[in-house]
């Protein structure tokens, strides 16, 4: 049996990894009493004694739970930003390379990815990989996601009895260019420069919807929407999680929640030969958050790289 501590449960991405792991066999999870959930002797315990830590923590408390755990056997995995772009650490994106998931599979210290940075980086890193896009790109990007993103605070607000007509309305956000996912958007993929980040939550519980325009001009050789999408179907070849679409040629609408409750990613390109959108469309607690987070699990356990998800 795999000993499992989640430090930090109580949140959106913590109750969603507690139930996933609670159905899944060959698990024991380790669980503090109410009282002792701040008390850092007892969380030292714990993360000593836990094979597999998950940290579901604001950065800071997830910094703190990662020394506390240093000369235990714990693998650590971070949901948070903390350690996302922090050496030693491994970016828990398998689906990104072999080199990803090999060092995920041996890691000792594992940081899930933003959601909003799980698709801006599926959609451009294999561009910058294969020489498409150079890394002095300047790049803008779109992302339209659910509330639940936001945590239990924001939730709250949305569900609220009462609430004021604001949350009926899409609500753009982090307006000054410094979202906290900036930096891996960045650094992950290979870019020079951070791109335009415009994120926006929407009245709905759960999805996200992940766009990059471009304009062929950009890239380094001539390339339709059809081109670039047999370069995204190469890339992501034999890929269970991430699956690449037909390029879309209907003039209809996209809905962000479509892969609300799976742990799938969707990949297409829409446009015409001179411009075009590049597209990613998953559930912001899935395949951005808790579901790559037991997705690294798995692997780094060597189980089934897709147990506890939903396909």
């Amino acid at each position: 049996m795999t000993k499992v501590f989640i430090d930090g449960r109580e949140g959106t991405t913590g109750l969603r990894i507690h139930e996933r792991l609670s159905s899944m066999g060959g698990i024991t999870l380790l669980a503090l009493p109410e009282g002792l959930r701040k008390d850092v002797s007892a969380r030292r315990e714990l993360l000593q004694e836990a094979d597999i830590a998950f940290l579901c923590l604001p950065d800071a408390a997830a910094r703190e739970a990662a020394a506390l755990s240093e000369g235990g056997r714990a693998r650590i995995i971070d949901a948070s930003t903390a350690h996302r772009t922090a050496p030693g650490w491994a970016y828990g994106f398998p689906e990104l390379s072999g080199a990803h998931r090999a060092k995920i599979a041996a890691g000792s210290r594992v940081a899930v990815p933003g959601c909003h940075a799980s698709g801006f980086i599926a959609l451009v890193y294999p561009l910058i990989r294969s020489g498409a896009l150079a890394p002095s790109a300047l790049l803008s990007c779109f992302s339209l996601t659910g509330y639940s993103g936001g945590g239990k605070k924001m939730i709250a607000e949305y569900e609220a009895p009462g609430r004021g007509p604001a949350y009926a309305a899409p609500r753009a956000y982090s307006t000054l260019q410094a979202h906290k996912h900036l930096p891996e958007m960045r650094a992950v993929p290979g870019l020079l420069t951070p791109p335009v980040f415009s994120p926006v939550v929407g009245d709905f519980y759960s999805g996200m919807l992940v766009t990059v325009p471009l304009h062929a001009a950009q890239l380094a050789k001539p390339m339709d929407p059809a081109a670039l999408t047999a370069l995204y179907a190469e890339h992501y070849a034999g890929s269970t999680l991430v699956r690449v679409l037909p390029c879309r040629e209907e003039t209809d609408y996209l809905a962000a929640n479509a892969l609300a409750g799976r742990d799938t990613m969707e990949l297409f390109v829409a446009g015409c030969a001179e411009r075009y959108t590049l597209c990613a469309r998953f559930d912001n607690l899935g395949k951005g958050a808790s579901g790559a987070a037991i997705q690294c699990m798995n692997l780094m356990l060597g189980r089934r790289e897709t147990d506890g998800l939903v396909l």
